[in-house]
């Protein structure tokens, strides 16, 4: 029939016989797909040498000053224990200024989690300024506390809060540092620059050990506790404002500046990371909870590394091996100052080798060498006291190296600070800080001076396997960042290559989202 002809062939260009729509409807209908975006010149960021230099010094400094504390208080337990409980016996004076050294670990998840998320709002310069003036002042205060003589159980109790505040403070510090120097740096040298905030850190623990060495040789025991104790945190005052001087000359990281930028302009299109910075920590740990469990314990195995060579160890050889208090200073200030300056070697070697790798051999050789190093301080001569040193320092060179530069490139930029701050401080509040009490207490309430050892080996164990599900970094570009290179010439050459480099995935990589850049082309990840 004519007419229902006429209806069916109207109709057939909306659907067919059986009902369903004609391939050319549905390729009309959908939507357009955009051209790939193409990495350009423009694209990568070059570099600023005067400036990542500026920038280096300008946290190195910070670090130095957090550590040189650090040495000076695990340095001065001994000494200072008659000055604030002076009616108990050793063991529990030592415990209590372990315990306080451990305080300071405690506060600094919460000053990770403060800082963090105020550093990825306001930015990064800002926010280490602000610690570097919190932790100098704190670390000055203690040089002026009254002891246990006049003011009785206070002088404890203040030394507690002088301590946790300092904890506070230094919660946004590294985890600030790591960001920054990784942010500024190319990404084929982020291992070697970023291993100079540990260079700094170590230099200024065995700065703050020295100090206290030449104090206790020249003023002699009983004047240091009477007042020797008290010089080196007031020097804390002076070099605080010479270090926070020269932060306050360096500029904002060009990768955090770009971000703030796009969040700014596109803030109806966040992304993933931006979301979770808007939403702060709680944001933070449920986007990215599994890259923060990893870095929690790749923490945790290499402070506790770390912290038992340092804060732990003169401890440990005055109270358990039998030296004095001047000698279980000294002996560890060589093996600090040669390992201080083997961490930029390792820092490079992981940018040829990669990070895990490098990490691995932090692990492994901890589990190895942990029962030979007691056992060689164990002898109770110079020269093994001095192997065994230098045994434990030589995974700590590894691990720590390392960290600085493998650890923020988990997270993105957006979140990087805060993510950071979490992961960084939760676990070494939780076992690097509390590695000389725990240690300690272990030893008193077994009676075996190998407690350190098996203690050592147990982290490092469960540290490898977690090295193992770290995502590889070296040469590659921070996540929500753009490359990152030294020269023009290696832009050119990136950009000619994007199609062949395996460490360049352009669909990550961080483009504009607005249709007025780039001519109109296809927005980010088309």
């Amino acid at each position: 029939m004519p007419t229902d002809q006429s209806n069916t062939d109207s109709s057939a260009g909306a659907r067919n016989a059986r009902g369903t729509e004609p391939a050319a409807v549905k390729a009309a209908k959908k939507p357009k797909l955009l051209p790939r975006r193409r990495l350009k010149e423009s694209d990568v960021n070059v570099v600023d040498q005067p400036m990542l230099k500026k920038a280096l010094g300008g946290t190195i400094v910070g670090n130095t000053m957090e550590w040189y504390d650090v040495g000076v208080f695990g340095y001065l337990i001994t000494t200072m224990g008659p000055v604030f409980l002076p009616e108990s016996d050793p063991t529990t004076r030592n415990l209590f200024l372990l315990g306080t050294f451990a305080a300071t670990f405690i506060a600094r998840p919460l000053g990770g989690v403060v800082f963090g998320w105020l550093g990825d709002k306001v930015g990064r310069q800002k926010i280490l300024a602000t610690t570097l003036m919190i932790m100098a002042a704190s670390t000055f205060a203690v040089g002026l506390l009254p002891g246990y003589a006049q003011i009785g159980l206070w002088a404890a109790a203040l030394l507690v809060l002088l301590k946790v505040i300092q904890g506070f403070s230094t919660g946004g510090e590294y985890a600030g540092a790591t960001t920054f120097v990784s942010e500024y740096a190319a990404d084929k040298r982020r291992g070697f620059f970023a291993s100079f905030l540990d260079l700094g850190s170590y230099m200024g623990f065995a700065m703050g050990a020295a100090l206290v060495s030449v104090l206790q040789l020249t003023l002699g025991q009983d004047t240091m506790e009477d007042w020797g104790w008290r010089i080196p945190f007031l020097l804390a005052g002076p070099l605080g404002l010479i270090a926070v001087y020269f932060r306050s000359k360096i500029e904002e990281s060009p990768q955090f500046q770009a971000t703030l930028d796009a969040q700014e302009e596109n803030a109806k299109n966040a992304t993933e990371g931006d979301t979770a910075a808007a939403k702060g920590p709680v944001g933070i740990i449920k986007a990215y909870w599994r890259p923060i469990v990893v870095a929690m314990v790749v923490v945790a195995a290499a402070n506790t590394a770390g912290y038992a060579l340092t804060s732990y160890m003169p401890t440990y050889l005055t109270t358990s091996k039998g030296y004095d208090e001047v000698h279980g200073t000294l002996l560890t200030i060589p093996v600090l100052v040669v390992m201080s300056l083997c961490i930029p070697l390792t820092g490079k070697l992981s940018d040829r080798i990669g990070r895990r790798p490098v990490l691995w051999v932090g692990a492994v050789s901890t589990i190895v060498l942990a029962i030979p190093a007691f056992l060689l301080i164990g002898v109770g001569e110079v020269w093994s006291t001095l192997a065994g040193l230098a045994l434990v320092a030589f995974p700590v060179t590894f691990y720590v190296a390392n960290l600085a530069s493998s650890l923020p490139a988990q997270f993105p930029t957006s979140s990087r600070y805060g993510a950071m701050g979490i992961a960084y401080n939760f676990a070494v509040a939780i076992f690097g800080g509390t590695t000389p009490f725990i240690v300690e207490l272990l030893i008193k309430s077994t009676g075996n001076d190998m407690m350190p050892a098996y203690y050592l080996m147990a982290t490092s164990l469960v540290g490898a396997v977690a090295i193992y599900f770290l995502k590889e970094s070296a040469n590659r570009p921070l996540p929500g960042s753009m490359p990152s290179v030294d020269t023009e010439a290696e832009a050119r050459e990136l950009v000619k290559t994007q199609d062949e480099n395996p460490l360049i995935n352009v669909d990550e990589l961080p483009f504009d989202t607005h249709p007025h850049h780039d001519g109109g082309k296809a927005p980010v990840n088309a």
